[in-house]
């Protein structure tokens, strides 16, 4: 028997415990050989304690039309329009909508870590606070 071959690996973002196969979702996972029924059920049951919040998640499909899917944190951007309650960023930088503590900002940066390319904590609330920063949230504190 020959081993399974990864013959394709893409990223998705969907809402956590809330994905459905209708589009956008389905018709990608199934362009890609993914079964999104079969999908849809494990991803639901995998993030059902989310409830809604939009995750990453990398999905790698395999010859047999097996597939693997690894959850990743929500983005940033999500996170920091959560924090600061705000529906949307702004489209500029210098149109300031909202603002968000330092505290806030270190949680984030907290539970973003492993995704992100920072070597320490510190380095990874700038990183959030320049995306903060480009969505027009600042950061106090």
């Amino acid at each position: 028997m020959a081993a399974k071959e990864l013959i394709e690996q893409f990223k998705i973002m969907a809402p956590g415990g809330q994905a459905t196969p209708a589009p956008p979702l389905g018709p990608v996972l199934g362009a890609k050989g993914v079964n999104p029924g079969q999908f849809i059920q494990q991803f639901n049951a995998a993030t059902g304690a989310l409830n809604g919040k939009v995750v990453g998640c990398i999905v790698k499909v395999y010859n047999d039309r097996s597939f693997e899917f690894e959850i990743k944190s929500s983005p940033a951007s999500v996170l920091i329009k959560e924090a600061a309650g705000l529906e949307k960023g702004s489209g500029e930088p210098q149109n300031i909508v909202g603002s968000i503590t330092s505290d806030q900002c270190r949680k984030i940066a907290e539970e973003k870590f492993e995704d992100l390319n920072s070597h320490n904590l510190d380095a990874a609330m700038l990183v959030i606070a320049g995306t903060a920063r480009s969505m027009g949230i600042t950061v106090e504190g």
